[in-house]
């Protein structure tokens, strides 16, 4: 289930307007928009801990990524500014992927906001 996860939620957050995938740590894997990371994927293949990290504004959807079994605020002191690290087997696809959207629309500029909005 894992690696579906995540090439589903990889291909989501690469459709978004403007997004990037970059590799700042070796093979960890990231999603930027604006020069911004809005998501990060971590290592393609990992089966330790495969999971995602978002940054979710809205308490609720923030509330709900947390009670998901495994999820945890991320570490290095990116969950006290919203961040989120959830296990890709954790949630289903679809709502790893809302949650990525969640992230994407807290980092991204405006006009790319309207133009995720327009489609």
């Amino acid at each position: 289930m894992s690696p579906k996860s995540r090439a589903k939620v990889r291909e989501f957050a690469l459709s978004l307007p403007g997004a990037v995938e970059e590799f700042p740590w070796g093979d960890d894997a990231v999603v930027k928009v604006n020069k911004k990371i809005f998501v990060f994927l971590g290592v393609e293949g990992d089966t330790e801990a495969p999971g995602i990290s978002v940054k979710l504004k809205d308490d609720e959807a923030h509330g709900h990524a947390l009670a998901v079994p495994g999820a945890a605020p991320t570490a290095y002191g990116l969950g006290r500014h919203g961040w989120v690290s959830i296990p890709l087997a954790g949630a289903p696809a679809e709502l790893l992927c809302d949650w990525v959207e969640e992230s994407y629309r807290t980092i991204a500029p405006k006009r790319l906001i309207a133009q995720l909005d327009q489609r």
